[in-house]
Order: structure tokens, then C-alpha cells, then sequence
């Protein structure tokens, strides 16, 4: 421990604890992965120019953040560069929502708020939680992810209050993700108990209602009640943190940089 009771290594913690925090934070980093990926689908498919380049800026936020969170699971013995291009992808742990490329521009904003939302949660938790290099590195993160919110927000907001077609295709999208996400957002397993009795991260109740909290009143627009969906924990797989499945061969080969991974210098 170091001071006030926090961790300023992982050697320091309790086995189960410190299997949650690698847990969290391979999670973490992968779904920021995924989401950088997701968001990247967008850049010329998106309704206009200036929701292309949004959406090209926060991939290249997503992906920054994915390269911290990697190099953060240096304390533990974890070779990130290994993390990173070596990993099938029945191995990744993002939110299974994730898995799959958004068939509209109204799933993409459903999954901006919905799983790019509890990315933004549970890093704000991480931040706030007892591992040192955490509350130090991930504020940066957070004041970037405010940006995200805000655009995923107001994209939302437009869609919900046009078009009956548009809304319709929005709460469908979002209401597809949200159990999937919940359950990933507050694991219920031994592992996630004693990471959050460690204090590396709130219990999960207090996260379910800081989601609800920042992203409800987004989601009550297409009548959408946040607190009456059950996380779906069918399948659940402890060891990502996730339930069943993993992300498409194509989206996976992309994050790993298969096609010029010969050409890397670093």
C-alpha cells in the first residue's frame, strides 16, 4: 500500500483483487479498441462531413486511450505489444456490443451512448478507485471523453425527437445493447466483488446509477427505462468479464494491424 490506502503496485493487493484489476483493465482497453474501430466504420459513411470528422476524432481518442490502459498491464508482468497484436479474438473482453459493426448511423449513435457511455463510467470509477497509476494517468482521458458525451448526447437527442423511422431504428439499436452492456459494466462475480471491496472501483450499484444518472434521460427520449432492464449475464465468461462471443474476424485483424504489421518500426 502507499498512501491513504492505495495500491501503488499490483504486488501490494489481494489475488482476486488483482485479478480484477487486470481484468478491468484489459476490458477497458479493449473496448476503448473496439469502440475506436466502431467509430472508424463512420468516418465516410456518416450523414455529413462534420459528423465524419467527429467521429474520425473520437477513433483516434479511443485508440489513444486503448494504448494507455495496454501499457498499464506492464505491472503485471504483461507484455502490451503482445496484448495488442497477438490475441485471438475469442480472447478480447470489450462489450459485446462491440462484436459486431453497426448497421446504421443509428446504431452508431445508440452505441455512442450506450457503450461508449459506460466505457466513459467505468474509467471514471477506475479514476477513482485505489491503484495510484489509475488516478494518475486516467484524468486526461476522462476530460477527452467529455467530448464524446457531449456529441453522443446531442446526436441522440436529434434522432430521438425526428423522424418516426429514425426513432424507432434508435431505441431498437439501444435496447439490443443495453442488458450486454450493463452486465459488463457491473460484474456480479467473485472477481469483481473483491475488486470492488478493494476499493480499486465503486460497488456496482453506485456505477448502474451513475449511468443512469449521466445517460437516462437520453435514453427515456425513445422511452427507454434504464433502471427496468437486467443486465443479461446468460453465458457469463469470468476470466474477460463478458458474456459469450467475441468481435468479428475482420474487426479484430484491423485492431491487431494484421495487413502492415511488417512495416511497424517502433
Amino acid at each position: 500500500m502507499s498512501r491513504e490506502g492505495t495500491f501503488e503496485s499490483v504486488r501490494d493487493m489481494e489475488p482476486l483483487a488483482r485479478e480484477g484489476l487486470r481484468r478491468a483493465l484489459l476490458s477497458l482497453a479493449d473496448g476503448k479498441r473496439m469502440m475506436g474501430i466502431r467509430y472508424s466504420d463512420w468516418l465516410l459513411g456518416a450523414p455529413s462531413i462534420e459528423t465524419g470528422i467527429a467521429a474520425s476524432s473520437m477513433a483516434q481518442d479511443e485508440w489513444g486511450h486503448a494504448r494507455l490502459l495496454y501499457a498499464m498491464l506492464k505491472d503485471f508482468g504483461i507484455d502490451p505489444v503482445e496484448v495488442e497484436h497477438e490475441r485471438t479474438p475469442e480472447e478480447y473482453a470489450n462489450p459485446p456490443a462491440l462484436d459486431e459493426s453497426p448497421q446504421d448511423w443509428a446504431a452508431m449513435v445508440a452505441a455512442s451512448v450506450v457503450v461508449d457511455g459506460a466505457l466513459s463510467v467505468a474509467l471514471e470509477g477506475l479514476a477513482e478507485g485505489a491503484y495510484e497509476p489509475a488516478r494518475s494517468r486516467v484524468p486526461k482521458m476522462l476530460a477527452e471523453e467529455a467530448f464524446h458525451h457531449d456529441l453522443g448526447v446531442a446526436w441522440f437527442r436529434q434522432l430521438a425527437d425526428g423522424s418516426r423511422e429514425g426513432r424507432a431504428r434508435l431505441r431498437d439499436a439501444a435496447l439490443s445493447m443495453l442488458a450486454s452492456t450493463l452486465a459488463w459494466l457491473t460484474p456480479a462475480d467473485e472477481i469483481g466483488e473483491a475488486q470492488s471491496a478493494s476499493g480499486l472501483v465503486p460497488e456496482g450499484p453506485a456505477v448502474l446509477s451513475r449511468f443512469v444518472d449521466r445517460y437516462g434521460e437520453s435514453l427515456a427520449r425513445v422511452d427507454i427505462d434504464v433502471a427496468a432492464v437486467d443486465p443479461d449475464r446468460d453465458a457469463w465468461d469470468s476470466d474477460r468479464g463478458r458474456g459469450p462471443g467475441c468481435p468479428d474476424d475482420d474487426a479484430v485483424s484491423r485492431a491487431r494491424g494484421d495487413l502492415n504489421r511488417m512495416l511497424l518500426v517502433e
